[in-house]
């Protein structure tokens, strides 16, 4: 018969402790990556255009309606966006915080979130909106963040070591479409280019800011796909016959755009030590309208608040009461998901559903490169 001895006790109480511990919920395991950053426009802006002058800001109820505590943040969305659901998965226990509200180096090292509502790769995309931070803008403020880091960990060896281990996000293209190319009466793109030029001016800028993005450290980078915006409640509403029907020539556009985007991932993978994928939330937001009801929603061609056609011509009002079966709606006003729509985005870019979810592999694989 084996012989507990005193010695075998004082090894294991600590052991058992531990594992109690971890089983009450006392200790967590860390995060699989030691910080996330974003980078893109309102579908993950969380509070970076609360205090600039601007129309494109969701700093007022009923946004936020169902976040936790029931407030308003600056997220365009009745709750999480993708990006709070992929932090979540990450296993942060906290949400990134918004650039404009860190007040302190500290902060940036589990990252930070620089999406801008209105923001474009384009300067001047946005521009009828008022004040935006543009992804350049972005950028100029990431650098800032790794100067603070490299005061923190001493030397710039550390920090991009540090930040090699990190994951970003860069969602970026929807409003250089949606608050540009396709506002012929504000801006001249579209009688300058044609869609296939158009798409790849845009890649060609884009592709000088990544590269910003990993010279000053991003090694594991998804890049996020833009999504149907012709199927959309504004869209629809301007421009569908039947308020139902997706507006194909915007979609086809957009997807001229996504192929470049794939390629350019191809591209940034031969550089050393990086790991590039594309999400691909265009097909992803495509299964849901394809077939709505597996997922859960009955309504799929307007907003749960909002003001218009169905809701879908602007976004929601200050105070406006929206609908009571958030979940059932696809979006939440007329260009923004539902949590419950972001939910299934961020699950999906993740930990990919089907093969064409994520491009070569999706973020969760990342994360363990």
């Amino acid at each position: 018969m084996a012989v507990f001895t005193v010695h075998m006790f004082r090894a294991v109480t600590p052991l058992l402790l531990f594992l109690s511990a971890f089983l009450l919920g006392f200790v967590r395991p860390d995060p699989l990556v030691p910080c996330y950053f974003i980078f893109g426009d309102s579908l993950v802006d969380n509070g970076n255009n609360n205090d600039i002058a601007s129309l494109a800001r969701a700093n007022y109820p009923p946004y936020g309606i169902d976040f936790p505590g029931g407030r308003p943040t600056g997220r365009f969305s009745n709750g999480l966006t993708t990006v709070d659901v992929i932090a979540k998965l990450l296993g942060f226990q906290n949400f990134i915080p918004p650039y404009a509200s860190t007040d302190s180096a500290q902060q940036l090292l589990s990252g930070v979130n620089f999406a801008s509502a209105a923001a474009g790769i384009r300067d001047e995309t946005g521009q009828q909106l008022g004040a935006r931070i543009s992804f350049n803008g972005q950028l100029q403020n990431y650098q800032s963040a790794v100067q603070q880091l490299i005061n923190i960990m001493g030397d710039e060896d550390s920090t991009a070591n540090y930040l090699s281990k990190c994951i970003f996000s860069v969602g970026m293209g929807s409003n250089d479409y949606l608050n540009n190319y396709f506002m012929p009466s504000t801006y001249s793109t579209s009688r300058e280019y044609t869609p296939e030029q158009y798409a790849q001016v845009l890649i060609n800028q884009y592709s000088q800011q990544i590269r910003t993005l990993y010279d000053y450290g991003a090694r594991k980078v998804a890049l996020i796909g833009v999504g149907q915006i012709g199927c959309s409640p504004n869209e629809l509403a301007q421009s569908s016959p039947d308020g139902t029907t997706c507006i194909d020539r915007i979609n086809s556009a957009i997807q001229l755009f996504n192929r470049k985007l794939i390629a350019l991932v191809d591209e940034f993978n031969q550089l050393q030590g990086a790991h590039f994928i594309y999400i691909n939330a265009f097909d992803m937001f495509g299964d849901i309208g394809r077939n709505p009801a597996a997922h859960g929603f009955t309504v799929t061609n307007r907003g749960c608040c909002g003001v218009g056609r169905n809701n879908g011509q602007i976004t929601c009002l200050p105070y406006q009461t929206p609908c009571d079966n958030r979940d059932e709606y696809v979006f939440w006003d007329a260009f923004h998901p539902t949590e419950a729509a972001n939910k299934i985005i961020g699950k999906r870019s993740f930990s990919a559903q089907s093969s064409s979810d994520a491009y070569p592999f999706d973020i969760r694989r990342l994360a363990l490169r």
